[in-house]
């Protein structure tokens, strides 16, 4: 039986996400999503550069224009242009334009992927007063953001800023009663 489709908003630092196919759907071989991508993300607040030590990340454009920093370089993909980045290789996506952009996008395996982005929304929802004041990335922020992070170390390591600061915060935040 396939799972009902689940959006997953984790938007202002990242796209609208709709579960296409998950790790129930699929064996955990992958999780299949659907974003979108508002205009100008990560091209405002400082962007969250990382990698999958255990996992590929594809990204498949479906409308729109994006930019993909892989291997240290930029790269513009639009309409048609599919990319794939390799398990521990830095990578990082941004929206350079004034539209929407849609991307087909697959984490293989599928790991707690998922869940990763479902804890990444409560957090925003929780900084945001469930999206009632605008984000910043304050110190609380950062505190929450860290915490989700560290909760997921096998699926997504932080490289900018760097896995050092965000552990440590990680490891405050939980002492303050932080939890996801």
């Amino acid at each position: 039986m396939k799972t009902e489709k689940k959006i997953i908003d984790i938007s202002p630092m990242g796209p609208i996400m709709t579960v296409i196919r998950n790790a129930t759907d699929t064996n955990g071989e992958s999780l299949d999503l659907e974003w979108e991508v508002p205009p100008y993300l990560n091209m405002e607040l400082d962007p969250f550069f990382h990698k999958h030590p255990n996992a590929i990340e594809t990204y498949e454009i479906l409308e729109g224009e994006m930019e993909f920093f892989v291997n240290d370089k930029w790269y513009t993909a639009i309409k048609g242009d599919k990319l794939s980045v390799p398990k521990g290789v830095t990578h990082m996506f941004r929206n350079p334009t004034d539209k929407t952009a849609k991307v087909y996008n697959t984490h293989q395996p599928a790991l707690r992927m998922e869940e990763f982005f479902a804890d990444g929304e409560k957090f925003l929802n929780r900084i945001t007063n469930n999206g009632t004041e605008e984000f910043k990335l304050n110190l609380k922020a950062k505190l929450h953001m860290s915490v989700v992070a560290n909760k997921y170390r096998n699926e997504i390591i932080a490289v900018k800023p760097p896995d050092f600061a965000l552990r440590f915060l990680g490891v405050i935040g939980k002492l303050m009663g932080i939890k996801y």
